[in-house]
């Protein structure tokens, strides 16, 4: 399985998608056993599902785009000479990283939301989706961060300086969530 070395240590991918999949159902759970305590109507209301579904699918969409469009431009810019797949060893500071340090990430802190929305839990997109959302902000602040000042330097340093973090700008937005 992939390894990805944050902090000095690897990092399995599995425990990544592990992660990602106990923020998910747990967040689904739980949303689901709080709308039965406090809001029954709004969870047992069809056309509150059918509209929140659409809204889930057309974000899910969304999310799968960034990712997409990312992980190709990282695949044909991040990577010189020959290591292994899904490694990159070249900072990217074009196209979408010119914009925003973490587009990737940008497109994933929506998957929360998007999966909220697919299930129709009202207190999941309310409550549960923000705080994961604000989990995964501090993991790329606490990890990521740090493990790309370690593997590029000062050159990160300096980028970091001139790039924000994320960006709302609509000519990013487009380029990001842009069919490619």
């Amino acid at each position: 399985m992939f390894e990805i070395y944050q902090n000095g240590a690897k990092v399995n991918l599995m425990t990544r998608i592990t992660i990602w999949i106990l923020m998910l159902l747990g967040g689904g759970a739980l949303g689901v056993w709080l709308d039965l305590h406090w809001c029954k109507s709004w969870f047992l209301n069809p056309w509150f599902h059918a509209v929140s579904f659409l809204i889930g699918i057309f974000v899910i969409r969304l999310v799968m785009r960034a990712s997409r469009n990312t992980g190709r431009w990282l695949a044909k810019m991040g990577r010189e000479g020959d290591i292994p797949r899904m490694e990159t060893n070249k900072l990217v500071t074009g196209g979408f990283y010119a914009c925003m340090r973490h587009p990737m990430h940008f497109g994933l802190l929506l998957f929360p939301p998007a999966f909220a929305f697919l299930i129709g839990s009202v207190s999941f997109i309310l409550f549960i989706a923000p705080i994961e959302m604000a989990i995964i902000i501090a993991m790329i602040k606490i990890v990521e961060e740090p493990g790309a000042i370690r593997k590029f330097g000062q050159d990160y340093r300096n980028y970091k300086n001139q790039v924000p973090m994320f960006s709302l700008r609509w000519v990013c937005l487009k380029e990001l969530f842009g069919k490619k």
